[in-house]
């Protein structure tokens, strides 16, 4: 009782005391009249109380339903409404936030009288409480422009862990972080997975999720064992261990890095394996639903994994049946793609108050017995020959943009709410290693609305990651034949500023427009233009603040980005800051000799490196091949190529090794000789071509 169970910041919780707390809210619950089968809002800050009211209410034999205050007050509003909660907990710090609830809503304020409920009883309450009980309810992104909340069920929970549990092997040694919003299910894998085991819970503040390198810090300081992450934040901590680290060795505590919450490309771990290896900390992908709990298939990783290019899955929890079914719930043969089906113990009770829908994707069971259920998930993958499962995307338009599960329709519906829009039709699309939503408008007559316009009035209804980075305007949408909209045809868009274009007039702002220009993908970008209405977001945030620091020595929280998100507001920050810091002006860049041993970048060694675990390897090339059609200048085409060559010094360096250490050498200019390959004697010139350059290709 006396271990510690939950802390925040600098508050912890051992476990004696937080089950006598939760006993008594369980307590205060029930006089209010919650019994078993109900439901109670939560709309708290990360905090151990936070943990104390998801304990208090399970105790009350009520089920949770978490509403994250970062939501609108629209979106919380028709959640409240959709819900019924008889009782809503809060902060009094959200007060504003909230909105009005319903006449059969009461609304407790935890923090504004705790001695009423600290006067309650303290032992637990006796509630008879089956595992067919619901335990909580989470919403999730809806096709129709309504989120839908998942019922799942206390047994559904606990076979979760009990499944996997000689997988794991968890315990009260294990210290755990609650990274995610606790309105997201893999919240659920990382609350549980610490307190059902006698493990500690580190509750993640929200700017320290926000901030990778805060993060890592938090990761050491805290000798966490267990780390839950999406692969795009994961890719973020990766990047920040680059610079905490700085050359030095890694000092964590993980035993184990469990990844979810969307598609994981393996090759992206390449840099951790190389500075970690692949025995401790050991790295697991599972894919998961919110309607099948959290988690349902469980792949471990090694190093060789990072070398490919598939998004492998894994195989089912052992409680749990996956199928992969054709259009007529046909298995598919072995290397067929089909939609993922699961079934067994973990199936969620379906969504509240949609028995419609619940009935459209919880299926009967072919294969199964008599009464049984599969959730039909609208995820498209293939069988491998080794059993394991690989991940091919979705069959509709559901799609995941930073680790949440968004439904393409909601944006869409709320769009097209506004009179001044016709259609709208939303795609996810790449952009470099992410996916940004791009929306496709065709305006109502006479009307011209503005990008800002348009994400001002999604942001009264919609969280900030299901905002759009552009907004493309259509005199009309393409049609396929069959009169439906022809998706693969609409254009990419250019993300570009909305307001009149503003230069650089100061060496900060003109360094700042061209990082913010690199990292949004964007031809040029003013002082005036603002970071996330040009497609930026908090990820993309972070590794900017990450940047300021190499480009101007200052150290700045990521808020400053959100406080001044223009280019002219945030160069007036930095200045401050290297005034404050008594940092002196960066000295001007004088060349140095080429002649000598020149040490390698941080990049350059991080390659090298790997080079050395591996010779020989071409996963690293960056290669692309381009077929020239009608009459070919050859010789101005081999002296633009050589006046590239002899301006871009990194296109004619080497590494050498010197003593064990590695120096680069630059080769002096040199006339390029482009080589000629007459193909026209050959079958097919242009796939002899393009063989021949596959070869190429992959030279190390």
């Amino acid at each position: 009782p006396e271990a510690v169970a939950v802390g925040c910041e600098e508050e912890r919780l051992s476990y004696g005391e937080l089950d006598r707390r939760a006993n008594r809210l369980a307590w205060h619950l029930i006089g209010l009249g919650v019994s078993p089968g109900d439901l109670v809002g939560l709309c708290l800050e990360r905090s151990v109380e936070m943990l104390v009211a998801i304990l208090g209410v399970l105790k009350a034999g009520s089920a949770y339903v978490p509403l994250d205050p970062a939501y609108p007050r629209e979106r919380l509003a028709f959640m409240l409404a959709d819900s019924r909660v008889p009782v809503l907990l809060a902060h009094g710090s959200l007060a504003k936030v909230l909105p009005e609830p319903g006449p059969a809503t009461r609304v407790v304020f935890l923090d504004r009288d705790p001695e009423r409920i600290a006067g309650e009883n303290a032992e637990a309450p006796a509630v008879a409480v089956s595992p067919d009980h619901p335990a909580y309810v989470i919403y999730t992104s809806g096709s129709t422009g309504r989120p839908k909340g998942v019922v799942v069920r206390h047994g559904n929970a606990v076979r979760l862990f009990t499944a996997t549990e000689p997988w794991f092997g968890f315990g009260p040694e294990d210290v755990w972080t609650l990274f995610h919003s606790y309105a997201f299910d893999f919240s659920v894998w990382e609350i549980w997975g610490a307190l059902l085991y006698g493990g500690r819970l580190v509750v993640v503040p929200w700017w320290e999720s926000r901030s990778p390198e805060a993060f890592y810090g938090l990761l050491r300081t805290e000798r966490v064992t267990v780390l839950n992450q999406t692969p795009s934040a994961f890719r973020q901590l990766t990047w920040a261990e680059d610079a905490v680290l700085a050359g030095t060795a890694p000092d964590l505590a993980l035993r184990w890095v469990i990844f979810g919450g969307e598609a994981l490309e393996l090759a992206s771990l390449a840099p951790w394996f190389a500075r970690h290896g692949d025995e401790c900390p050991r790295l697991v992908n599972m894919y998961g639903i919110t309607e099948t709990t959290v988690h349902v298939t469980y792949r471990p990783l090694g190093r060789m994994d990072a070398k490919g290019s598939r998004s492998v899955i894994g195989r089912a929890i052992p409680d749990l049946a996956l199928h992969v079914l054709d259009k007529e719930f046909q298995p598919q043969p072995v290397g067929v793609p089909g939609e993922i089906h699961v079934g067994g113990t973990g199936l969620a009770l379906g969504y509240l108050g949609r028995p419609e829908l619940t009935a459209e994707r919880f299926v009967p069971n072919p294969y199964g017995e008599p009464g049984s259920r599969l959730y039909r998930s609208g995820d498209l993958a293939r069988y491998l020959p080794d059993g394991d499962l690989e991940y091919l995307g979705r069959i509709d338009h559901q799609v995941k943009i930073r680790g949440f599960r968004v439904e393409l329709g909601e944006i869409e519906s709320a769009l097209a709410a506004r009179p001044s829009i016709r259609e709208a039709v939303v795609l996810a699309r790449e952009h470099g290693t992410e996916k940004r939503l791009v929306a496709y408008l065709v305006p109502a007559a006479d009307e011209n609305p503005s990008a800002a316009e348009l994400r001002e009035h999604l942001r009264r209804t919609l969280p900030e990651h299901m905002v759009p980075a552009a907004f493309v305007i259509l005199p009309a949408l393409p049609l396929t034949p069959n009169g439906k909209v022809d998706r693969r045809a609409l254009p990419a868009p250019e993300i570009e500023a909305e307001r009149g274009y503003v230069a650089p007039r100061t060496p900060v702002e003109e360094l700042l427009a061209g990082l913010w220009a690199e990292l949004l993908g964007v031809a040029r970008v003013g002082v005036e233009d603002r970071f996330f209405e040009l497609g930026g977001h908090s990820l993309l945030a972070t590794r900017m603040v990450s940047r300021l620091r190499g480009l101007f020595g200052v150290e700045l929280p990521l808020r400053v980005l959100f406080e001044n998100p223009t280019v002219a507001a945030l160069a007036r920050r930095v200045e401050e800051a290297r005034r404050e810091e008594g940092a002196p002006a960066a000295p001007p860049i004088v060349p140095v000799a080429r002649d000598g041993e020149l040490p390698l970048s941080f990049s350059q060694e991080r390659l090298w490196f790997l080079d050395q675990l591996d010779p020989g390897s071409a996963a690293y090339n960056m290669t692309a091949a381009v077929c020239l059609e009608g009459a070919l200048d050859e010789a101005a085409l081999e002296a633009a190529l050589g006046e590239i060559v002899r301006r871009h010094e990194a296109l004619r360096t080497t590494f050498a090794t010197v003593d064990g250490r590695p120096v680069q050498r630059i080769a002096p200019v040199a006339p390029l000789a482009l080589t000629r390959v007459d193909l026209r004697s050959t079958g097919d010139p242009r796939r002899e071509a393009l063989r021949l350059a596959g070869e190429d290709a992959v030279l190390p």
